[in-house]
């Protein structure tokens, strides 16, 4: 029987020893608050309570990483905003995952992710894959985490998402940079979101806000998975919000754009 993903980033972990805090710290949803409604009755509480006991969880506890990173919206790249994806890794190629607002229990889903492998992106129709982002500037740049791993899985399990491709959608906007509360219920279409690729289009405010939360270091992350350029591809995407981002120069080595001729 193969091992499933999660079992080599937990073997990884184990070898490096865990360490207190380590990276991971609350985040608390971006509305601050729960979604307008009664408050829950008594008897609803002890009904979900005795349902949780009794049903088949199954697929929820299934999830087995968290992921974190930030987002930008592919049609409105004013609207950034840091998102907290909880997976799981069906196979070596194909993850899903829920997109929360936060990481505490009062957190919102807003969202939902799919990665997928390279060779799986390169089969896909050519209409299909402009809804499709490219993954290697997140994970060069430090930007993607997983939030409490010691920085040996870390770099371990991410090195596995190199030359991935994801489709995300945002179905609820509960706040974002700049807009601390959008909306508080799941109104308006779906939002088409994106990755950074290029230093300068994520604001700085957002990579502050999170190393100071988590007392980590995205720079120094940067700095560790540099060596990771050496098994980077040219990526579809890349350039896809290169207008929308005039002012951003420069990205790790190893993030590149696709162009036509590139063999996969």
């Amino acid at each position: 029987m193969a091992r499933r993903p999660h079992l080599a980033i937990a073997v990884l972990v184990l070898a490096a020893g865990l360490s207190a805090g380590c990276g991971q710290a609350d985040a608390p949803p971006s509305n601050q608050g729960a979604p307008p409604g009664q408050e829950k009755k008594i008897d609803t509480k002890i009904l979900e309570k005795g349902a949780e006991a009794l049903q088949d969880l199954s697929p929820v506890r299934a999830i087995d990483h968290y992921l974190d990173g930030f987002h930008v919206m592919k049609e409105n790249p004013d609207h950034h905003m840091e998102a907290h994806h909880y997976c799981k890794g069906v196979n070596e190629e194909f993850t899903q995952c829920v997109i929360f607002d936060g990481n505490t229990k009062d957190a919102n889903i807003i969202g939902v992710e799919y990665i997928i492998s390279e060779p799986m992106f390169e089969g896909l129709p050519e209409d299909e894959k402009k809804r499709w982002h490219p993954h290697n500037y997140e994970i060069l740049s430090g930007q993607l985490t997983l939030p409490g791993v010691p920085s040996v899985a870390e770099k371990a399990a991410l090195k596995k998402k190199m030359n991935s491709y994801g489709k995300t959608w945002h179905i609820w906007d509960t706040g974002h940079l700049k807009h601390p509360a959008a909306h508080n219920l799941p109104v308006g279409q779906p939002l088409l979101a994106w990755s950074y690729n290029r230093d300068g289009e994520a604001p700085a405010a957002l990579l502050e806000a999170r190393d100071k939360r988590t007392g980590s270091s995205t720079a120094e992350k940067r700095k560790e998975r540099a060596d990771l350029a050496a098994i980077a591809n040219p990526q579809r995407g890349v350039d896809d919000l290169k207008s929308r981002f005039p002012n951003a120069t420069g990205a790790p080595e190893g993030v590149r754009a696709k162009q036509p001729g590139d063999t996969p």
